[in-house]
């Protein structure tokens, strides 16, 4: 079996540094970068030597950095690998990754993979391009590695306790998933340095177009499990909306290390304070299901809370709901429909949770009112930062044979872009028409 051999391409975002923050023993420690000499390169060099250098389980890559103006056309003459990892700048990603599927290499690529409806075309034809070539092409969807999603989807799989999706309506939908992000963080136990262009919509895309590719995915994943979903046909988009988020000049500073805001950005500045586009929502039905997506961003959280996604989705006999607990964690919860069956809902869910104890070791079900709490164990939870690597390992598995990627992965991928693209569209639209 052939390892995988990482060719970076303009690394931007600390998501591409993070995928190798643990190595693997099918990925070559010899990876390559091919960028302009700027600071996204420079980050991200920075980032897998501080992987290098760390006390606990260092890793040993061996980066070979490649840079110039002709940065491209030496990528393209060289190939000194076998797989294009993508995590920068969101608008020219998918010529990147046309260009990779093109000379044959497979793709590893952080999401947004579009972040606008014009694109959708090429979006299509890559797909085509890599079964034409036999290349794999895998998004990095770390929301899936997360405990209490996983648990949330196994719920809402088990009919005889979750029943059938509410179809509900676009002003009560059946499934809502917000998430808060925030922009001032630690990363890698460092403050987040993050680029000028990250603050220009142009280049990074809107809030739904990026973070809500998450959000979209996770309800393709719940309403429709392993099963393929035709966007022509099965999602039809309701509303949606964007308002800004509003920063001062020192907190622009304090995020990107700049001393002032640069010319590039002079149309997003009014009266010194930088409008970012960092808050949208879009409703939609999916299989008659209506379903909300809210995407957000803050500065800081005062609270000291984490990034965090919290979700309520409605049987025709439980609702099961993710919710941040006061001590910042996310919680899973189920009530029953209609109280009289809250006793028979718990023993259905205890029984679930027996059944998962193979898998999940050490899941505990406690009633708490008229809901009951599924409590999980801390050795189950896992960072965020971790599940990048979650993420390389599941792309090995299939690198050697991307035949064997389940047929539903393209269908929903098309789906998710095609929800986030065109609730950005329809948002833009909304608001110049006011």
């Amino acid at each position: 079996m052939k390892q995988i051999r990482l060719i970076t391409l303009a690394p931007g975002h600390f998501h591409a540094a993070l995928v190798q923050k643990r190595m693997l023993p099918e990925v070559n420690r010899r990876c390559y970068v091919y960028a302009p000499l700027d600071a996204d390169a420079a980050l991200h060099l920075k980032w897998l030597a501080g992987f290098n250098a760390r006390l606990e389980n260092p890793t040993q890559w061996e980066v070979d950095f490649r840079t110039g103006p002709n940065w491209q056309e030496r990528f393209i003459r060289e190939q000194p690998g076998n797989t294009v990892l993508l995590s920068g700048r969101n608008r020219p990603k998918i010529e990147l990754m046309r260009l990779a599927t093109g000379n044959g290499l497979n793709v590893l690529a952080d999401k947004p993979w579009i972040i606008d409806a014009a694109d959708f075309p090429k979006l299509e034809e890559l797909y085509q391009e890599a079964a034409l070539r036999e290349v794999l092409l895998w998004d990095v969807l770390t929301e899936r590695q997360e405990i209490t999603q996983r648990l949330l989807r196994e719920l809402v799989c088990t009919p005889e306790l979750f029943g059938n999706w509410q179809a509900g309506t676009p002003e009560y939908p059946a499934l809502t998933i917000e998430s808060a992000h925030y922009l001032k963080k630690n990363v890698a136990g460092m403050p987040l340095i993050r680029p000028w262009w990250w603050f220009d919509p142009a280049i990074a895309g809107e809030a739904l177009a990026d973070v809500g590719t998450h959000l979209a995915d996770l309800a393709i994943w719940l309403i429709a499990p392993d099963q393929p979903v035709d966007y022509r046909t099965e999602i039809q988009i309701v509303t949606a909306d964007r308002w800004p988020l509003v920063l001062s000049e020192d907190q622009f500073c304090t995020l990107t290390g700049l001393p002032a805001y640069p010319p590039d950005l002079d149309g997003r500045v009014v009266n010194g304070q930088l409008y970012y586009a960092g808050n949208n929502s879009v409703t939609f039905t999916l299989r008659g299901v209506n379903v909300k997506l809210t995407a957000m961003w803050d500065y800081e959280s005062l609270a000291g809370n984490p990034d965090s996604q919290t979700t309520v989705a409605f049987g025709t006999k439980a609702r099961i709901e993710l919710r941040l607990s006061p001590e910042k964690q996310i919680e899973l919860f189920v009530s029953a429909r209609n109280r009289s069956d809250l006793a028979e809902l718990f023993k259905l869910l205890a029984r679930k949770v027996e059944e998962l104890s193979d898998r999940y070791p050490g899941l505990d079900v406690v009633m708490n009112g008229m809901e009951a709490h599924v409590t999980i164990p801390d050795a189950l939870r896992t960072s965020h930062e971790s599940h990048f690597s979650a993420v390389l390992e599941e792309f090995a598995r299939y690198f050697n044979s991307p035949r064997a990627v389940p047929p539903w992965e393209k269908a929903n991928a098309l789906a998710r872009y095609y929800i986030t693209t065109k609730g950005v569209e329809l948002a833009r639209k909304k608001r110049l028409s006011r």
